[in-house]
């Protein structure tokens, strides 16, 4: 999003991102013969997640563009804190044990010790981090609707796909509405990380998310997530230049015991 960020504005990568996996989608049901299980989708759920997708990317990608990749990173995948919160209220069966909470504190401290170095590097970077952690704050609040409404029992790719639409159904008329869709002189790097946010994070990624939403506790599931800054950290080193800092070493030891921690625990129930 930040290499594409210089040639497109953060709604036109919205917009390009949800139309563009949502048409890949629609051919994806219609080549597997499930276009027909669009009938059947609980309309008012489908529009209440698709509306907190849109809010949720809508604030992300307004984040980002006053932070650094790798704070922007960080404060959006805090979102299973938010999952296991709701998950705990919400949804029988998945509360928080105090195993089970010692584990997510000690891999958000690893993400603490990878990031801390760099958190005072500008004070035009809270705004930014604001708004990503309210975005981080929709994520979870997504998933823990889906696994508590009738979506539960809805196809994953059929939930992803109202998602989609919805927010880009949104986004398109913004973008024009403020002559994002204008942008020029875009460079190959900006049309591939265009492309490659359209196939493999809007389209594929999220495809296997929201399958294993539906299939796994969503707490257990979510602290995978932590795993992500990490490689965040990497590819901002490798693309954008930004410094890896001496914390990520720990911060990773940690981060693998508090996924290991969960997991373990959940397993001996």
């Amino acid at each position: 999003m930040k290499v594409a960020g210089g040639s497109f504005d953060p709604l036109t990568q919205a917009a390009a991102r949800s139309l563009g996996a949502g048409g890949l989608l629609l051919v994806w049901l219609w080549v597997r013969g499930r276009i027909g299980l669009l009938r059947a989708v609980p309309m008012r759920w489908m529009v209440l997640i698709g509306l907190l997708f849109a809010a949720e990317f809508g604030l992300y990608y307004s984040g980002m563009q006053y932070t650094t990749a790798s704070r922007g990173v960080l404060f959006f995948y805090t979102s299973p804190f938010f999952v296991a919160l709701g998950a705990h209220l919400f949804l029988p069966g998945e509360g928080l044990t105090r195993v089970k909470l010692l584990g997510l504190c000690g891999a958000f401290l690893g993400l603490c010790l990878v990031f801390g170095d760099g958190l005072g590097d500008g004070a035009r970077h809270w705004w930014g981090d604001v708004l990503i952690l309210l975005a981080a704050a929709l994520w979870g609040a997504t998933t823990v609707i889906i696994k508590a409404s009738p979506l539960r029992a809805t196809a994953p790719d059929v939930t992803l796909l109202g998602q989609l639409l919805v927010s880009g159904a949104l986004f398109l008329p913004a973008a024009v509405a403020t002559q994002g869709t204008q942008a020029v002189a875009a460079g190959v790097w900006a049309w591939l990380s265009l492309l490659y946010q359209v196939l493999a994070v809007a389209f594929l990624s999220y495809l296997v998310w929201f399958s294993m939403i539906l299939r796994y506790d969503a707490a257990r599931l979510s602290a995978f997530t932590f795993v992500a800054p990490l490689f965040g950290v990497v590819f901002g080193a490798v693309l954008l230049d930004e410094p890896i800092r001496q914390g990520m070493v720990a911060g990773l030891v940690l981060i693998s015991i508090g996924i290991w921690t969960v997991n373990t625990q959940d397993r001996g129930r």
